[in-house]
């Protein structure tokens, strides 16, 4: 994962008279339990009307009288929870969201971008009027840091934390498998079918994809694979013991290059472009999001051309932040199977 820039940028977050209306709405939603109208939503969408908790990944237990019916989320977690089909529920998101143009972000997936209220669109970004008027019952992102909310404007944190119940769902650290199987029970307790046929066709997908990466793995050996992002100063090589897809892929067979000095948290390394060839590696995963120098940025970079795997065309788009749902990491698998199987080894 690609650290970004911390900087909170307040563009946004208050509009004229924003502070007072702030205040009545912390004072009309209280302390973040439902509203009392949750549980009437929840019955009117036919789920049980008793006490909802879920235990998330700090240990801390969000709890509501009712099922939440109301939920913010980043936006490649709101779309997840979209896959299992709870698209209705998803109120507002924040995390990039729309391009310039109006379409859809890849993070955003298939969910309905023009349904949902965007509350910031790049890091930094959180409208907490916004967030407030549409009354969430549930905030829902993932922590890639101990206690970390993704995407939540620390200086801003303490403010929106008190508006309704929180979830952070690990995403570093384990096993892509196991972030997905989490968000699927957080799914599950907010109504969705887990046994519902599209359900289960992405499940059987993602396992075929998985045995794909094996087979590819074994059919073609020793391709050294090294997941980077560019910027204008560094290049980021990624580190598989923390990054939950690239241990993943470790863990189906793929050799992935570990970087000897990561840095703060361990999620990669610092190399300047002088210094990019310090791994050898046959496959490219490069980063594929905006916040991203792409290829043709990167063909600038003198060093850049002159890596083994970029001059042999060897280079394949990466999401670091994939969407943790079995539909949004199945492409993923087959487009590295297929990575793989194509690769030669380079010397």
């Amino acid at each position: 994962m690609r650290k970004l820039n911390t900087t909170m940028s307040r563009r946004g977050l208050f509009a004229a008279g924003g502070a007072a209306a702030l205040t009545l709405a912390l004072a009309a939603c209280g302390s973040g339990g439902s509203t009392p109208s949750s549980a009437g939503r929840s019955a009117a969408a036919g789920q049980s009307t008793g006490a909802w908790s879920f235990t998330d990944d700090r240990k801390e237990t969000a709890t509501a009288a009712g099922v939440p019916a109301r939920v913010v989320a980043f936006t490649g977690t709101a779309a997840a929870l979209a896959d299992y089909g709870l698209q209705d529920r998803l109120v507002g998101v924040f995390g990039e969201t729309k391009r310039a143009d109006g379409s859809p972000e890849p993070q955003a997936g298939d969910l309905d971008v023009d349904k949902v209220t965007i509350l910031g669109n790049v890091w930094g970004e959180f409208n907490i009027e916004k967030y407030a008027a549409l009354r969430p019952d549930l905030l829902v992102t993932h922590m890639y840091d101990p206690g970390a909310l993704w995407y939540v404007p620390d200086e801003s944190k303490d403010k929106i934390v008190k508006l309704a119940p929180t979830v952070a769902v690990s995403a570093a650290r384990v096993p892509m498998t196991e972030t997905i199987e989490r968000y699927a029970a957080l799914a599950e307790s907010l109504g969705a079918d887990l046994k519902a046929p599209e359900i289960a066709q992405a499940r059987a997908r993602f396992e075929a994809a998985a045995g794909s990466v094996r087979k590819a793995v074994a059919e073609n050996p020793g391709i050294r694979v090294m997941a980077a992002s560019g910027s204008p100063d560094v290049l980021y090589v990624s580190n598989p013991e923390v990054n939950t897809d690239l241990m993943y892929f470790a863990e189906l067979g793929v050799e992935v290059v570990r970087p000897d000095k990561p840095g703060d948290g361990g999620y990669y390394e610092n190399l300047s472009w002088e210094n990019a060839g310090k791994y050898d590696a046959d496959l490219i995963l490069l980063d594929n999001r905006p916040t991203a120098l792409q290829p043709k940025d990167l063909e600038a970079k003198p060093a850049w051309p002159k890596l083994p795997a970029v001059k042999a065309g060897q280079v394949a788009a990466w999401d670091p932040v994939p969407r943790f749902s079995y539909a949004g990491a199945a492409p993923i698998l087959e487009n590295l199977a297929t990575a793989i199987r194509n690769a030669k080894k380079l010397g």
